[in-house]
């Protein structure tokens, strides 16, 4: 019997039809910790299994194939694989591209990567990156597609032109609504790369269906893409939450509910969840927020006991139609903004190796969201008028690479 859900992996695996292409022919895989079957077995295992498949290498993007790196920028290092012998090149290391001497070993490179259906998550930039290289020098790429566990709601200001960077592969919102092999058909066409590309769809896959919407809750296991994406909570929230990253306030990163929860040792949650309600109620929807106590034991304001607001989108508090973290997470910035003009809120670091501009701004694509939160005099609808126009251009755009 064929299960009603199966990844894009799971059914190159269970059809020797799908795989006859690739007898041959050198493979390689692009994966990372949850490129796993339904049995939880890795990806490179799985495929290595098969007689009639080739490995000849592996690739990891950020945080490693493994999962090693726990910290953002943190880098990997190439290395043989132990157990089949074949050597493992690092997209998040010397190179974030493929070297012409990494494409030399191999014909095909499958992907398999685990999304979080947000524009800064790096794997869509490595995946554009890889497609661009592909098409440079002639190779194939195929992409096993797997759920965007935030499904298909679009939310956030479009990526304006200049503003491309590791965290920012394309002009797209903040919140996409496409999975990884959508994407790659929307990549191949905005840049007009001439590529042998294919993807092995999913089955099954019910984006609108409760109460996963876009997860197969029940039917998978959840296992972090990278190490701060502990649960599907955090997927929903994190193309909001994200933007803490170019932020004073802790994003929750050295506690178990990363990317969930945000603030500081200075911060009144109370008072900041006060002004939130009163400048644009509508913007709370879909989740419940909790005001809580937390002490990181690493990243910003590691030792100290920070009040913060905790974002709860799991049931029984979610509501997928209505819930839109990048407004909500948005409104947090601008209640601060309000209730103490000259709290340091902007975060002046080198972010993904960028040194001229800010990382609020490289994380939204523009000083827009940036800029909306300064003014004293701009108001919700401002802001609500500007995403709304670009949230539905790109609801049209991406509307000829459904494949779901």
């Amino acid at each position: 019997m064929i299960p009603h859900f199966q990844t894009g992996l799971d059914r190159l695996l269970a059809d020797p039809a799908l795989r006859r292409p690739l007898a041959g022919r050198r493979v390689a895989l692009l994966a990372h910790p949850a490129s796993v079957t339904t049995t939880l077995d890795h990806a490179l295992d799985a495929l290595a299994a098969l007689p009639e498949i080739r490995l000849t290498a592996a690739f990891g993007p950020q945080h490693g194939l493994r999962g090693d790196k726990q910290d953002n920028m943190m880098e990997s290092p190439d290395f043989r694989d132990p157990r089949h012998g074949i050597p493992v090149f690092s997209l998040y290391g010397e190179v974030r591209r493929p070297t012409p001497a990494m494409l030399d070993s191999f014909d095909v490179l499958l992907v398999d990567l685990q999304d979080l259906g947000c524009r800064i998550y790096t794997f869509i930039t490595t995946l554009r990156y890889v497609l661009e290289a592909a098409a440079a020098h002639g190779k194939s790429v195929w992409l096993l597609d797997r759920p965007n566990p935030a499904g298909r709601p679009v939310e956030g200001l479009t990526l304006r032109a200049g503003w491309e960077s590791f965290v920012g592969a394309g002009a797209m919102p903040m919140r996409h609504g496409l999975t990884l092999g959508e994407l790659g058909h929307w990549f191949i066409a905005a840049l007009q790369l001439d590529v042998d590309y294919r993807v092995i769809e999913m089955q099954g896959w019910q984006p609108d269906a409760a109460p996963g919407h876009g997860w197969p809750l029940g039917e998978r296991a959840w296992i972090n893409p990278s190490p701060n994406a502990p649960n599907l909570g955090m997927a929903r929230a994190y193309a909001g939450t994200v933007m803490l990253e170019g932020s004073t306030l802790s994003e929750g990163r050295g506690t178990t509910r990363p990317l969930e929860l945000f603030g500081a040792p200075d911060l009144d949650a109370r008072a900041v969840l006060a002004e939130m309600q009163v400048l644009a109620p509508d913007w709370l929807a879909g989740c419940a927020l909790r005001d809580c106590w937390f002490e990181p034991t690493f990243h910003k304001h590691a030792g100290q006991l920070c009040h913060g607001l905790h974002i709860h989108a799991e049931t029984p508090h979610y509501d997928h139609t209505t819930f839109r973290p990048w407004r909500l997470q948005s409104l947090a910035f601008k209640a601060i903004r309000r209730l103490w003009p000259d709290y340091p809120l902007w975060r002046d670091f080198p972010y993904e190796y960028e040194h001229e501009r800010l990382a609020i701004d490289l994380i939204n694509g523009s000083p827009l969201l940036r800029e909306w939160v300064d003014d004293p005099a701009a108001q919700a609808a401002d802001l609500d008028a500007l995403s709304a126009t670009d949230e539905a251009a790109w609801i049209e755009e991406r509307r000829p690479f459904l494949r779901y």
